[in-house]
């Protein structure tokens, strides 16, 4: 199987900075200098634009779905859009154009698993915004619905998606290490404020 194309392919498409790029050209400043510094869209709501945020969240999760599908198409094999989400999630994370710094994936992995598998996707950002909307507190929710994802891909998808939800769900919850912290702490705010949370 051709595996360098899609993970190339999938990195880069990962690693465009919406959130940054967005911001920057609607005249709300460095999203990295407000907040926690992070690209995605929790912290672009920080900049007080919910169509920014909203914006943000959309593309960050359409270049995870975008990878899936493109990644099927260059790859010769069955797994290669899946390899080529997993990029995507990861190019997010780690943007060679910021120091290798960025996001969280966490809207880029909920979009590579509706693209892998939508029913898995669309679960897992189902119990993403119910945690929401009882906690307030994004991280928890992010926390949650990746650690969710790898039981609702063995009951909605196959052995692959399985794995995919897995290697995604580690590397969230490595990015989110601090807001864990916190959350134990008891010092994790809620959505909408201005602490360093997402």
């Amino acid at each position: 199987m051709n595996t360098l194309g899609p993970l190339v392919l999938g990195f880069l498409l990962g690693s465009i900075p919406f959130g940054l790029i967005l911001t920057r050209l609607a005249g709300a400043g460095d999203v990295r200098r407000i907040g926690s510094g992070n690209i995605g869209a929790t912290n672009v709501l920080r900049t007080g634009r919910k169509d920014l945020a909203a914006a943000t969240l959309l593309l960050d999760g359409g270049k995870g779905a975008v990878a899936v599908g493109l990644g099927a198409e260059v790859g010769d094999g069955p797994y290669a859009g899946l390899l080529a989400g997993f990029a995507a999630v990861l190019g997010h994370m780690f943007t060679p154009w910021l120091g290798f710094a960025g996001g969280k994936g966490v809207a880029t992995g909920l979009g590579t698993l509706m693209g892998a598998a939508w029913p898995v996707g669309l679960a897992a950002c189902g119990v993403w915004i119910g945690t929401a909307l009882i906690t307030r507190i994004s991280s928890l929710s992010a926390l949650i619905a990746f650690a969710a994802a790898p039981a609702l891909a063995s009951w909605l998808a196959g052995k692959p998606e399985v794995v995919l939800a897995l290697a995604i769900c580690g590397f969230v919850w490595l990015r989110h290490w601090a807001n864990i912290r916190r959350l134990l702490d008891g010092t994790e705010p809620k959505i909408g404020r201005t602490k360093k949370d997402q």
